[in-house]
C-alpha cells in the first residue's frame, strides 16, 4: 500500500513532509527555501500537489509554507471535529502559523483556501504583507451564481453516497474545471487521489461542499460574514488577483468583486486557464507571483 508520507508520485511531488501535531490529527506541510513566508493555500478537492510546479522557483525568493487542509493530502484524518468547518479549518492555520512564529506574510490563496486563509488574516492583519489571490472569494453569500451540479449533488442527501461510497468527485472536478485537461495526466490524477482511498478519508470532500454558505441561515454564513467585513483592513497592502477566466465555479464577475474591493490591485487575466489555473498555466502564474513580489519587495 501507497505510504502518503513519503509518496513522491514519480518524483513529481519530491518536497520533505514536515508534520505538527494538532491533537486530533497531525497537519502536513511542506517548508522550503528562506526569507519571508510565502504561505500556499490550496482548496477543494486539491491539496499541496497543486503548487508542485510553484516551490522550485519561488523558494528562490521565499521561505514557502504549502500545508495540507485537515482530511486533505498528506495531513491526518480527525474523527473530531465532524462536519469539518471553515471555523476549524482557520483555527488550524492558525496554530500552524503562529508555532512556526511566521511574520511579514505572501498569502497565496485559491478556492477555499480564500476563506481559510482570510479569515487567519483578518485575525492576525500584522502578519500579512503581500495577498495573492487566485479564482478564490470570501463573501458571505456565494457570489459565483448557482452551485455548479456537482457540488449541488454532494450536498444533497445522495451526497454521502457519492463521495463516501463512489468517491466520484475529485476526478470529475479536476477535468471538468481545468482547461487543458491533457496536463492531468495518469500521474498527477493518481496524486489527487491518492489522499482518498478508503470512504473514511473522504469526509473532508463531503464537508468542503456542503460548508459553502448560500443563505444566512447556513452554518458558517456568520464566519464568513465576519471575514467579508475586515477584507477592506488589506486595501493598503500590495494585492495580486491571477484569474482563469474560464473558470464556471468562480467567473469573471468574482474577479470584478475583488477588483472593486481592492482598486489598486495588480490583475493577470489567463484568458485559456479554468477554475484549477495552477495545471492550466504555471509558467505564466509562477512569472506573474516573481515579477510582483519584486515590485513589492
Amino acid at each position: 500500500m501507497l505510504d502518503l508520507r513519503e509518496a513522491t508520485f514519480d518524483k513529481t511531488f519530491p518536497f520533505a513532509p514536515h508534520y505538527m501535531e494538532l491533537g486530533s490529527f497531525q497537519m502536513h506541510y511542506v517548508d522550503v527555501g528562506e526569507g519571508d513566508p510565502l504561505v500556499l493555500l490550496h482548496g477543494d478537492p486539491t491539496w499541496g500537489y497543486l503548487y508542485r510546479r510553484f516551490l522550485p522557483s519561488l523558494s528562490k525568493y521565499a521561505r514557502c509554507i504549502v500545508p495540507d487542509h485537515m482530511g486533505m493530502g498528506k495531513s491526518g484524518v480527525p474523527t473530531v471535529p465532524y462536519p469539518y468547518r471553515l471555523q476549524h479549518h482557520i483555527d488550524n492555520l492558525e496554530t500552524l502559523i503562529l508555532r512556526l512564529e511566521l511574520r511579514d506574510i505572501t498569502l497565496v490563496v485559491h478556492d477555499w483556501g480564500g476563506p481559510v486563509g482570510l479569515g487567519f488574516a483578518i485575525r492576525h492583519p500584522s502578519r500579512l504583507k503581500r495577498l495573492i489571490l487566485m479564482n478564490t472569494w470570501a463573501f458571505a453569500r456565494w457570489p459565483g451564481g448557482p452551485l455548479p451540479r456537482l457540488i449541488e449533488l454532494i450536498r444533497s442527501p445522495r451526497g454521502e453516497a457519492f463521495i463516501m461510497g463512489k468517491n466520484g468527485y475529485v476526478k470529475p472536478a479536476l477535468m471538468g474545471t481545468t482547461a487543458h485537461s491533457n496536463h492531468l495526466t495518469e500521474t498527477v490524477l493518481n496524486a489527487y487521489l491518492a489522499p482518498f482511498r478508503t470512504p473514511e478519508s473522504r469526509r473532508a470532500l463531503l464537508c468542503w461542499s456542503r460548508d459553502i454558505p448560500v443563505t444566512a441561515t447556513d452554518e458558517s454564513y456568520v464566519e464568513m460574514q465576519q471575514i467579508e467585513n475586515g477584507l477592506t483592513q488589506f486595501k493598503h497592502i500590495p494585492v495580486l488577483l491571477v484569474w482563469g477566466m474560464q473558470d464556471p465555479v468562480l467567473p469573471p464577475a468574482v474577479l470584478r468583486m475583488w477588483q472593486q474591493l481592492y482598486p489598486h490591485a495588480t490583475t493577470h487575466e489567463l484568458e485559456e486557464a479554468s477554475h484549477f489555473l495552477q495545471e492550466d498555466a504555471p509558467e505564466r502564474i509562477i512569472l506573474a507571483i516573481e515579477q510582483f513580489l519584486e515590485v513589492s519587495a
